[in-house]
Formats: C-alpha cells, sequence, structure tokens
C-alpha cells in the first residue's frame, strides 16, 4: 500500500463532537491551560493521589518537608533584610494612604506569613505598595474626609486591632465595626422593603459602605493581583524556574482576605521589596516567614521609637518610591516600537498627575478597550500567492515575489468569525474580489475564491450565515467560493448547522494545493469543452 492511499488527503467530515466534549475541551483550556492536575493522574494510590492535592493546594507542604538548614541561612539574611525595608515603607505608605501608620505594619506581618504557606513563587517579598496606596486615598477621600471615623471604617473593613505599644493614634479605634454598626446592617437589609424613612437613610448608609471601599477594592485588587504575578513571573524567569498562576491567585486571595480581618490593608508583591529578596540571596519563601516574625518584634517592643520618624524622611521615601514608578526607558522603547501602546501610557501618566487617579485609568483603560475592539472587529485579512519553486502560500504584501494563479483568488482569514466582525469580513472579502477584477495586472476575471480557514478558530451562527451570504453573492458573479483547512471547531459548526451540505464537499479541501489542483481540473475541462463545441 503506498504512502497516499495509507494516509489519505482529504477532509474529515465525520459527525461533530457532541455538546459535552466541547464544553469540557472549553472549560478545560479556560481555567487549566497548564494542566495543573497532571500529577494526580500519574498517581495511583489515593493517599499519595490526597496528598498531591494538599501539596498543589498548600504549596508549603511540598518545599518544607525538604527545608534544610543551609537555606535557612540564606533565607535569614534576606529576611532580615527585607524586614528593614518594610518598616519606613509600611509607614511611609500608610501615610500615602491615610491610615494610621500602624496598619502599614501590620500588613508586612500578616500577610507575608500567609504568602509563605500559599505561594508558589520563591523570591517574591510580601508588602504594601505605593500605587494602590494612593489609589485607596484618592477614591475613598471622595466619600469622606481622612482623619475621620467614617474614612477609617472605609479603608479599614473588618479588622481588629492588635494590642501594641506605639503607634496606634487617636482614631485607631475607628478600625472596628461598632454593634451599632452591625445591627445597622441586620435591620437595613431585613427591614428595606418597608422603606420606613429611618430605615431608608440607614440603607442607604450600609449602601455607601458597601460601595464605597469596593470600588476601590476592585481596582486596587486587579492592580496588585496583575502587579504581583508579573513579578513574581519576571523573577523566576532568571533562575529558569515557573510559577503557578492559579495558586498565585489563591495566595494574595487568602492573604487580603485575612489581613483584612487582622487590622492589614492590601499587599502584594512590589519590585523593590522582590529586587532586594533576590539580590539578597534568599532560596524559599522562607524568607517571608523572617519578615513576620522580625515585624511581630517591631511591632510588640520597637513600635513606639518609630513614632518619631521624621516626616522628612518619610517623604523622601514615598517621592522615591513615585519617581521608581516612572519608567522613563520603557516608555521610550513603547514611542519606538507601538505609537498605540506609547498614547496609552502617555494617558495614564498624565490622567492621573494632571486631573485624577480615576480619569487617568479611565482614559488609560478605555484606550486599551478601543485598541481590542479594533482588533476584534478588523481583524487581519491577506491575499496569498505561492513563493516560486515550493507549496508554500504567504501574504503578498509580506513576499512581493510570490505568484498568483489565474482566474483564482486565495485570502487567510485569521481570525474567529462571529457576530462582531461578520459583517466585516463579508465585505473585505467581497472588496477583495472586486479589487482583483479591477486590477491591470488582472488578465482573467475571478473564477474561484479560496478562503483559508486555518487562522479561524471559532465561528459562530452569524459568521456561518456571513459565509453564506459571500457564496451567495459571488455565486450570482458566476465565481465559486472553496473552503481551505476547516478547524476542529469551525467544521463542528459546518456540520450542525448543515452548511457542509449547503456549499458542497466538493468545495471543502485540506490544503490550498488541493484546492488549485481542483480549481486547474475544472478549468481545464471547461476550456476543453468549449474547444469541442466551437
Amino acid at each position: 500500500m503506498g504512502a497516499d492511499e495509507e494516509y489519505p488527503r482529504c477532509v474529515n467530515f465525520g459527525p461533530a463532537r457532541s455538546f459535552g466534549i466541547m464544553l469540557k475541551s472549553k472549560m478545560k483550556e479556560t481555567f487549566f491551560p497548564d494542566d495543573p492536575f497532571f500529577e494526580f493522574k500519574r498517581e495511583k494510590s489515593v493517599g499519595r493521589g490526597a496528598l498531591k492535592a494538599l501539596q498543589y493546594f498548600i504549596p508549603i507542604l511540598e518545599w518544607l518537608p525538604n527545608y534544610s538548614f543551609d537555606l535557612f541561612k540564606y533565607d535569614l539574611l534576606a529576611g532580615i533584610t527585607i524586614a528593614s525595608l518594610a518598616i519606613p515603607q509600611g509607614i511611609s505608605y500608610a501615610n500615602l494612604a491615610q491610615i494610621p501608620p500602624i496598619i502599614g505594619l501590620y500588613s508586612s506581618f500578616v500577610p507575608p506569613l500567609l504568602y509563605a504557606v500559599f505561594g508558589s513563587s520563591k523570591h517574591l517579598a510580601v508588602g504594601t505598595v505605593a500605587a494602590c496606596s494612593l489609589l485607596i486615598s484618592e477614591t475613598i477621600e471622595k466619600k469622606a474626609a481622612p482623619s475621620t471615623d467614617l474614612y477609617a471604617r472605609y479603608t479599614g473593613g473588618f479588622s481588629v486591632a492588635f494590642d501594641n505599644h506605639g503607634i496606634h493614634g487617636r482614631n485607631s479605634s475607628a478600625y472596628n465595626i461598632s454593634a451599632d454598626e452591625g445591627i445597622a446592617w441586620l435591620k437595613a437589609f431585613h427591614h428595606a422593603h418597608r422603606r420606613s424613612p429611618f430605615e431608608l437613610e440607614m440603607y442607604t448608609h450600609c449602601s455607601n459602605y458597601v460601595f464605597a471601599p469596593l470600588k476601590a477594592g476592585i481596582i486596587t485588587g486587579v492592580i496588585a493581583l496583575t502587579e504581583g504575578i508579573a513579578i513574581g513571573r519576571s523573577f523566576a524567569l532568571s533562575t529558569n524556574e515557573q510559577i503557578d498562576g492559579n495558586k498565585e491567585m489563591i495566595a494574595y486571595g487568602v492573604m487580603n482576605i485575612v489581613g483584612s480581618m487582622t487590622s492589614c490593608y492590601l499587599t502584594t508583591g512590589p519590585f523593590s521589596k522582590t529586587a532586594v529578596n533576590f539580590n539578597s540571596g534568599c532560596k524559599t519563601p522562607m524568607a517571608n516567614v523572617v519578615q513576620s516574625v522580625c515585624m511581630l518584634m517591631v511591632l510588640l517592643f520597637l513600635a513606639p521609637l518609630f513614632s518619631y520618624t521624621p516626616h522628612v524622611a518619610l517623604s523622601a521615601i514615598i517621592i522615591s518610591a513615585m519617581l521608581g514608578l516612572i519608567k522613563y526607558k520603557k516608555a521610550y522603547h513603547l514611542f519606538h516600537t507601538d505609537k498605540f501602546d506609547f498614547v496609552i501610557c502617555m494617558s495614564a501618566f498624565f490622567g492621573v498627575s494632571f486631573i485624577s487617579m480615576d480619569m487617568g485609568l479611565i482614559l488609560s483603560v478605555g484606550l486599551a478597550l478601543v485598541r481590542a475592539m479594533l482588533y476584534v472587529a478588523r481583524p487581519a485579512t491577506c491575499k496569498l500567492g505561492n513563493i516560486p519553486n515550493s507549496n508554500l502560500y504567504r501574504d503578498v504584501e509580506q513576499y512581493p515575489g510570490t505568484i498568483g494563479h489565474s482566474g483564482t483568488l486565495i485570502l487567510q482569514l485569521g481570525s474567529p468569525i462571529y457576530f462582531a466582525n461578520a459583517n466585516y469580513i463579508k465585505e473585505r472579502i467581497l472588496r477583495w474580489v472586486r479589487d482583483e477584477n479591477e486590477s491591470s495586472s488582472t488578465t482573467q476575471d475571478i473564477e474561484y475564491v479560496l478562503l483559508d480557514l486555518g487562522g479561524v478558530t471559532a465561528i459562530d451562527h452569524t459568521g456561518v450565515e456571513a459565509v453564506l451570504e459571500v457564496r451567495k453573492t459571488l455565486g450570482s458573479k458566476g465565481i465559486k467560493i472553496m473552503l481551505v483547512n476547516p478547524r476542529i471547531d469551525v467544521m463542528d459548526k459546518l456540520i450542525l448547522m448543515g452548511t457542509v451540505d449547503k456549499i458542497g464537499r466538493e468545495a471543502v479541501y485540506l490544503s490550498t494545493e488541493d484546492a488549485l489542483n481542483a480549481c486547474k481540473f475544472t478549468q481545464s475541462q471547461t476550456h476543453d469543452l468549449m474547444d469541442v463545441a466551437l
């Protein structure tokens, strides 16, 4: 049996996959692209499988059994170093957020301890960050004046003040939710439907209490999560290691939820502390445990000393952090490589600097969304030509020396086809045909349009209808349409909607070369019949 007989070059028109199989595939690729349960499949023992599951969700169980004193020497030095940096930074960033400085110190005590248990990065050092501190202040002060009990409640959330001997300040009691307020919450939600004046006022207060910190929490949470994972991955790459994004999200969630109950505010993995931790020679997350213990000692015994820290020193730390956020080289690089990205970057910078934090974020995120919508609604299409002495077909604009085929137009679609771009793709194909027929270099009108669908990963009902409309429009002009290399998801949809039968199985091909050979064969037969008729 020859090679062609053993592996026939034909399109698979088998039955479409079931909904369950497609859903399982999509869910796995959406939520678990790194296949985190691969190790569980290899374990035949239930006990070993359970241990692997615990190690996955609690990474400290994986590295702690193999921990040694030699590793601890490095982590001890790194932990003490980042703790010495965390003290002035914690006080400074707390002032930036306009909350009592003691909260900044607590935020370098509880969250690092939790990250050591649930985090997957060996180098990440947990602490507060300047950008999120400033954003919290900018957002909350619109609802409540700083240094008031209401402002403290908005920024503190559900917190319990630890006993300490230092930097509480006169408003520290505001970080505890009173019993009266708890009763107000219950009564407001239980009796809101009665809408008496007293209850309506109380409900309005509760809504403000929820939505004011909710806005700040969502924005700063997304920023902190993105920044922490990005920094952790960048340092992991420097040692040819990899961190798990799913574990990092769990770690950040746990440390910030528990931290909010223990007089902490938002924490993540700041670049400055992580760089110091890395350069100090840390080997494992134990460095965060050392930092946590050092901060506990500070809170118990040394806190009063830091109440005399000069404001000019704290201001210098804040200014240094702010200047560190300005990446001149990155902006210069963006200007030369991507003008649109540069505009987004500058809109964020000038919006935050001269208008407000909210407007800066709205401008930059809005422009980013506009760019994403342009990518989605106006996907790239290109005309393909044959590279001489090969069976390769590439973009004629990128490779000007390619050769076209008389009477045939080959187009490549490079994105999913769905309701957002289906009409554009339809119009673009028809415009390609019009321009090709009007081109001075064309010796023969277009008879066949080949659509290379290798880059089309998905198609919806509107997309299928658009393909059928193109086929109908071109058919009225005597032009036949052929589909080349449809992906499995596209083929499933074409089979389920009966589109394959409408187009005809003879119009679907495995490769561009096969489709062209079929076109040439049909053209030669047509010419022979015309010769006979003449």
